[in-house]
This record gives structure tokens, sequence and C-alpha cells, in this order.
């Protein structure tokens, strides 16, 4: 089974392909192949953005109850 691509890996590869493109060093045959790779890749990095944001906004909300039980007990 391969590894799981990184947020980093796919930008890389995401800016390799657009390098191509605007170069137009990519065949008319494999331009349909290099879009779809794209937006797969395009997907990958909105789903591992979305799960980075939803960790640490749960990061504040947790320290955010820690601030209030702190609060609550020195009353």
């Amino acid at each position: 089974m391969p590894q799981p691509i990184t947020y980093r890996q796919a930008i890389e590869e995401l800016e390799t392909i657009l390098r191509a493109l605007e170069t137009d060093s990519v065949d008319v045959d494999d331009l349909t192949a290099r879009v779809q790779r794209s937006a797969e890749l395009i997907r990958l990095c909105k789903q591992k953005l979305r799960s980075a944001e939803s960790a640490i906004d749960q990061v504040f909300e947790n320290l955010d109850e820690e601030d209030d039980s702190d609060e609550l007990e020195e009353e």
C-alpha cells in the first residue's frame, strides 16, 4: 500500500504540473490526466487544511475551557 501523500508533496506536484502546462510541454493526450490529477491534489490539500483547522480550533476550545474552569476555581 502506498504511503499517504503529504500536503507539501501535493503542492510540489501541483507546481510541477502547472509549470508543465505553462510551458506547453504537456501533450494534448496527457492533458486530461494532468487536469484530473490536479483536481485530486487540490481536493487532498483542501481536506488536509480543513483537518488542520479543525484540530487547531479544538486546541483553542480546550484552552478556553481550561481558562474558564481556572476562573471558577479562583472564585
